[in-house]
């Protein structure tokens, strides 16, 4: 993500990084998710399947200063994790996801990262209630959001989308009479 995109991005979040324990997918070198315990997160939890970006992302932390002991770097698959995450039933109030990008897709569903994410059903149940999902993709990668996420912002700078989602919340089921 683009510095000046990131920096869009946590002009809108304000202060709702402050105290959000924050799970980090696609984590790559860390950037993202060490700008969020920068602003005052008190847990962070990244997911970075390439070994070699994950040695940068434990050096940048190193480098930083940031407090190593709020931090957990999985180095494993975005699709493996999520589901052992929902099974443990962790939660968090700030969902970050800026996968690689995806092909042009014009006149046809999407298959790139973001939309799996999107599609990935155990994803909503990760967030708190109140939480924010916030997805980068390429504005040529149309996505569709479905039954599970409500858009609160989009952001666009250049080629890149920002998307603020929330889970869509299920209504209780009416009480039946006594």
């Amino acid at each position: 993500m683009p510095d000046k995109v990131k920096l869009a991005v946590f002009n809108s979040l304000g202060g709702f990084v402050d105290g959000a324990r924050v799970l980090d997918l696609f984590a790559g070198t860390g950037a993202l998710g060490h700008e969020c315990l920068s602003r005052g997160a008190r847990e962070l939890f990244s997911v970075e399947k390439s070994a070699k970006h994950a040695r940068f992302y434990e050096r940048n932390l190193r480098e930083s200063g940031l407090p190593a002991d709020a931090v957990q770097l999985r180095v494993a698959d975005v699709f493996a994790v999520v589901p052992q995450l929902a099974e443990h039933r962790r939660q968090f109030e700030l969902i970050i996801a800026d996968p690689p990008y995806g092909e042009k897709n014009l006149g046809r569903r999407s298959q790139s990262l973001a939309q799996q994410l999107l599609d990935e059903p155990n994803l909503p149940s990760l967030l708190v209630p109140g939480g924010l999902f916030v997805l980068g993709h390429t504005k040529r990668d149309t996505l569709e959001l479905g039954p599970h996420w409500l858009e609160r912002k989009q952001l666009r700078h250049g080629d890149t989308v920002i998307r603020m989602l929330e889970a869509a919340v299920k209504p209780a089921a009416p009480a039946t009479p006594a």
